[in-house]
């Protein structure tokens, strides 16, 4: 490639987006071997959980939220690439309640082959959505790489009583779910080129769409757990809330939204293989209804990239939730609910 072609960023590595992402099962593996971590009151979210983010408590009244996030290339088009990223990583900081101060930018980009405009392209479409998100860019770290990687760590702040984590469902919380599913399969297929233009623009506009408004709205409601729905699928961040919670869930599956031509995509060969491994990871954990053949369930654990935010919500406070949402212009579901306390299960229902 020269650098007067047109790039097709996606051609460059063979995974995409929070698809790129080690394995749970690996990652499981790699985590379990390490010496547990020192003890420190001020530290309220730590590994324990597998939450979304860090949270270190400075005072009373104030705690900074910590995350980091970077994939490669997830769509062809630079700019787009850049927002993509972005919204994924200050998504993190969206599902534990707290607001994006400050931003570092992560790159791993050949520059000699690429040239600097594709990625100046990209910076430029990260720096777009950090300013819609209210944060500042305050600096970043860059090395020669021959396949290219963006993304950021963030740095929030949160008061400490307010901190939204993914181990507070409780029996009867309705399970709310923000953005449609099915990016994974529908990612692949840009790779492949089997979408249209107008295809890649919806599935891009969901994933640069920042979880800034939804959080907002759960602000003030009786919100006990929340996770956003990224890499391990919505089934595998399911699953986190259950284990974290000491919950077992119900997923009802004919409420879970879903990206135009999703099912189609994935009878035609398009499911991506971190999908498969999320699929895999969970067997035995999740009981499927058996009118679920494995294509609809390769769906629900399909790898996410910048979804949206799965919250546990006091049922009395639900609808009214979910109305608020919609009011405010998010794409919100009901989609289960959490049964009762247990051992981190799921039950998806037909």
């Amino acid at each position: 490639m020269t650098q007067d072609q047109p790039v097709k960023l996606t051609s460059l590595s063979s995974k995409g987006g929070c698809g790129c992402k080690i394995g749970p099962a690996a990652l499981s593996e790699v985590l379990r071997g390490l010496p547990a971590a020192e003890p420190n009151p001020d530290l309220l979210v730590g590994l324990d959980t597998s939450d979304d983010a860090g949270v270190y408590r400075l005072s009373d009244e104030l705690a900074i939220v910590q995350t980091v996030d970077f994939f490669t290339p997830i769509v062809d088009d630079p700019y787009a690439f850049g927002q993509v990223a972005a919204a994924n990583a200050l998504s993190d900081i969206y599902a534990m309640g707290g607001q994006p101060l400050t931003v570092l930018n992560i790159v791993a980009f050949p520059i000699q082959t690429l040239g600097g405009q594709v990625l100046a392209d990209i910076l430029r479409g990260a720096g777009d959505k950090v300013r819609e998100a209210g944060a500042t860019l305050v600096g970043g770290h860059s090395i020669d790489d021959k396949e290219p990687k963006f993304g950021l760590a963030v740095t929030g702040t949160i008061h400490p009583q307010q901190v939204r984590t993914n181990a507070g469902a409780r029996p009867g919380d309705r399970l709310i779910l923000t953005k449609p599913i099915g990016v994974g399969i529908l990612t692949t297929s840009i790779k492949k080129g089997a979408l249209s233009e107008a295809e890649i623009d919806a599935v891009t506009a969901v994933m640069t769409t920042l979880n800034k408004e939804a959080a907002r709205v759960m602000d003030g409601y009786e919100v006990h757990a929340c996770t956003d729905v990224t890499g391990f699928g919505l089934l595998g961040h399911a699953m986190e809330m259950a284990r974290a919670s000491g919950a077992e869930l119900t997923v009802d599956a004919g409420r879970v939204p879903f990206l135009p031509r999703v099912r189609e995509l994935a009878e035609a060969g398009f499911v991506p293989g971190g999908t498969k491994a999320n699929y895999a990871h969970l067997e035995g954990a999740v009981e499927y209804a058996g009118e679920l053949d494995e294509l609809a369930r390769y769906m629900l654990c399909d790898a996410v990239t910048s979804g949206g935010l799965l919250a546990a919500v006091a049922p009395e406070q639900a609808d009214a939730l979910l109305g608020e949402l919609r009011g405010a212009g998010v794409d919100a579901h009901l989609i289960g609910r959490v049964e009762r306390a247990g051992q981190g299960r799921i039950r998806v229902e037909a």
